[in-house]
């Protein structure tokens, strides 16, 4: 008997923390279903692709922390794009013919993308009816005095269209809840998975000699930090033997990337990449890492268990980063570094104090993307029977 197909579809705009969770939920998917991921986002580059996962990539477009949407391909308009978009995700439906349909992120999130997200939705729930869920990951972004209003509508769209809202997270170390109030409660259910992280093991490898990390995820918004960091090693390189590495992220503009090139001449100690194939066996090997707070970043400092500093990224009212960092370092899992304090002088003195900071032992669940897959294929199994039962009381 032939698997069933899982349609998943992702927007990564900011970084590259939304696309890297369903890769890794898609390739656990993959045991158990035929996976097709819609991929809206810059493709990166470096990043090992899911095995065993059909990928379309749609237009991509991406958007700013303003919400304002741009199109990387110069030769059409955002909205040709979207209308380019909309027909190849109705294509994709048609052509796999989807039991179930994982949605990252909306309706709690990518407002900007419900011209093209409704129709598939409205479509999946035509007979016979796919199982519809949204993929959320731990801590939503506060938007302020928009807030109960983008909540409610949210809710009404999840009310309408989903079958059930998977959050990639701990309840012990957060609930949906905190960061998701609408005025009437959530009638679809909400199933708590851990958190998801990759399958591989990360082995703690501390080097002989102090060596500092410096990651901002995705890159496309790590230039403060990077620079800031040149200055730091500046800094520290005549007091300390130590060394360090900026990994600037596959998305890191290349105009950012040669200013950082030309800034690092003939500063001691320090390489900068691009990207490398695994940044959590990269913290693994270091003795202090430094990188903003995002979802996969936080996951792999926990499982490196380095000595991390984080810089949360907090442009435009951005809080997720913040609140995450906040909860981390109360259970003592890492120092955070506040966005406004961040100058070359304050940096390296808060890796000299981290260098001897000891992080806790902290106990989350990490086995989100099992989780997930044995969830859908248990609701999966569940909504056949409905659908069998239904169809026998009908020809009664």
């Amino acid at each position: 008997m032939s698997r069933p197909t899982l349609l998943l579809y992702c927007q990564h705009s900011l970084g590259l923390g939304h696309l890297k969770r369903s890769w890794t939920l898609a390739e656990a998917l993959s045991a158990d279903f035929e996976v097709v991921v819609l991929s809206g986002g810059e493709p990166p580059t470096g990043l090992r692709l899911p095995r065993g996962v059909d990928i379309v990539q749609l237009t991509p477009l991406s958007q700013d922390t303003g919400g304002r949407l741009s199109c990387l391909d110069d030769s059409m308009s955002v909205e040709d794009a979207l209308a380019r978009r909309r027909a190849a995700i109705m294509r994709a439906l048609h052509a796999t013919r989807p039991e179930v349909v994982l949605v990252e992120l909306f309706p709690f999130g990518r407002r900007k993308f419900a011209g093209e997200l409704l129709p598939l939705l409205e479509e999946a729930r035509r007979p016979p009816r796919a199982l519809v869920l949204s993929s959320v990951r731990d801590i939503l972004v506060n938007h302020g005095a928009d807030q109960q209003a983008r909540d409610d509508k949210a809710r009404r769209i999840a009310d309408e269209y989903f079958d059930g809202v998977l959050v990639h997270a701990d309840p012990q170390f957060c609930v949906f809840e905190e960061s998701f109030r609408p005025s009437e409660r959530l009638r679809v259910p909400i199933y708590y998975t851990g958190f998801v992280v990759a399958a591989d093991e990360t082995r703690r490898e501390p080097p002989f000699s102090p060596r500092v990390l410096v990651s901002a995820g995705g890159g496309r918004y790590g230039g403060p930090l990077f620079n800031a960091a040149i200055d730091a090693q500046v800094r520290l390189a005549g007091r300390r033997d130590l060394t360090m590495t900026i990994v600037a992220g596959p998305l890191c503009l290349s105009e950012t990337l040669e200013g950082l090139a030309r800034a690092a001449i003939g500063v001691a100690g320090l390489s900068i990449e691009r990207s490398v194939p695994d940044l959590g066996l990269e913290m693994a090997r270091a003795t202090v890492s430094v990188s903003q707070c995002g979802y996969n970043t936080a996951l792999d400092i926990i499982k490196s268990g380095v000595a991390a500093l984080v810089v949360p990224f907090s442009d435009d009212g951005e809080n997720e980063q913040s609140n995450r960092a906040t909860r981390l370092q109360r259970l003592g899992a890492l120092r955070v570094l506040n966005a406004e304090r961040l100058d070359g002088a304050t940096l390296a003195s808060e890796i000299e104090a981290t260098l001897s900071f000891r992080p806790q032992c902290v106990s989350l669940d990490l086995s989100g993307a099992a989780t997930t897959a044995r969830v859908i294929a248990r609701l999966l199994h569940q909504s056949r029977i409905e659908a069998s039962s239904l169809s026998a009381n009908a020809a009664l």
